[in-house]
């Protein structure tokens, strides 16, 4: 049993996560109603988190802010935005979280299809996606302690297609319970600098 850091957890995507993390000891972080507070666009907020935490063995991101708007129309504020929190957060999750985490633990990011199969109004998302997986690949190289980095990219879910559905038309929805498949492959395999795609 390892103990996992699962920001997010009141989430769809972190609802799908904890499906594949059963076997484990998880503690939940988030904004609210968690067992630990956290914002991952304040490296102070996710320095708190580890140490308050102590001891752990793996990390579950599923979270990352993301605007929404044409090119055209997307504002510096708006790209910021998105770049503080699905990159840059997420960044720093690994960038301070290797100073604690436990030897050959693993960190989980978040990501998303729409960087390969891009939508209207989705190019901030899509940017940063793109940025995460690249980031995965190269960063395993560099990594301490035999620490292991991977990301999941998701296609939408079933669960979240009331949601998202209409933004996009000819998508197949996958169940959570499919994607948390990608998580507990993450968590408990010996993959490192691999992106997950769960696609339909």
């Amino acid at each position: 049993m390892k103990t996992v850091i699962l920001i997010g957890a009141n989430g769809k995507m972190g609802q799908a996560a904890l499906t594949g993390l059963s076997k484990h000891k998880v503690i939940t972080a988030g904004r609210s109603g968690c067992d630990y507070t956290v914002d991952i666009t304040s490296v102070e907020s996710l320095r708190n988190l580890f140490k308050e935490v102590g001891h752990f063995d793996a990390v579950v991101n599923t979270v990352g802010v993301c605007e929404y708007a044409s090119f055209t129309e997307m504002t510096e504020k708006q790209w910021m935005t998105t770049i503080l929190s699905k990159m840059m957060g997420q960044i720093n999750i690994v960038r301070i979280g290797q100073e604690y985490i436990a030897d050959n633990g693993s960190f989980t990011l978040i990501t998303g299809i729409l960087n390969i199969k891009p939508i209207p109004f989705a190019i901030a998302d899509a940017t940063t996606s793109g940025a995460i997986d690249t980031f995965v690949q190269c960063v395993a190289h560099e990594m301490p302690r035999g620490i292991r980095v991977n990301s999941i990219n998701p296609t939408v879910l079933e669960e979240a297609w009331d949601v998202y559905g209409e933004m996009m038309p000819g998508f197949q929805p996958v169940p959570g319970s499919l994607v948390g498949k990608a998580f507990e492959r993450s968590v408990d395999g010996f993959i490192n600098g691999q992106v997950l795609y769960v696609d339909a």
